[in-house]
């Protein structure tokens, strides 16, 4: 059933959970060595990016609305960040792709709890946020969280996209031209570009 737009929290969750969604099937169909394997210079993977986003959400809806995760092991501690500031960017080898996407949804399930429970203005504290703007609502942080995850949503699509060409908008609904020659394309931007060297 489609949530209800017109209503400001129904709204809110949708596209959060549309985020989740786009960055869950991205590792659709790729092996554990796929989706660990680096893709850019700095080392960022998709299951990187998966277990960093719920994270990401167990830490806004959980301690920033005095909540905890009902199973604060299977998260990166924040004592982890000290010894390793990427603790949180990739899979450990005792961890796998379909845990880990297990682990997301549970993740999503106890921040839909936070959001299900509280009013938009509920006052919650950010601690790692600068002084002054440790303050935030529920409302704040759902779009903080929703911002933050669509951008590493669009890293993943890049990232898959260069793997296998698996591009689009969601899974099940497409933007992107059919049997369109994407070399001549790119052999055309490129000759465009070329002209401002």
């Amino acid at each position: 059933m489609a949530a209800d737009l017109s209503d400001p929290k129904a709204a809110l969750r949708a596209y959060l959970q549309g985020t989740r969604d786009d960055l869950i099937w991205k590792l659709d169909g790729l092996s554990e060595r796929e989706v660990r394997l680096p893709r850019t210079t700095t080392g960022n993977n998709l299951l990187g990016l998966l277990k960093h986003c719920l994270n990401v959400e167990a830490g806004y809806f959980g301690p920033t609305f005095g909540r905890e995760f009902p199973t604060p092991d299977e998260l990166v501690p924040m004592a982890a960040f000290d010894e390793d500031p990427q603790a949180d960017w990739y899979a450990r080898e005792d961890e796998t792709k379909d845990g880990l996407i297990d682990l997301y949804r549970r993740v999503g399930a106890f921040a839909d709890e936070t959001i299900e429970e509280l009013p938009l203005d509920a006052p919650g504290r950010v601690p790692w946020f600068r002084p002054g703007t440790q303050d935030v609502t529920l409302q704040r942080i759902i779009i903080h969280v929703t911002c933050d995850l669509a951008r590493h949503a669009g890293q993943a699509d890049i990232m898959r996209e260069q793997h296998d060409m698996a591009i689009g908008l969601r899974q099940d609904s497409s933007i992107i031209p059919e049997d369109y020659d994407w070399p001549a394309y790119v052999s055309k931007l490129t000759k465009l570009a070329d002209r401002f060297a």
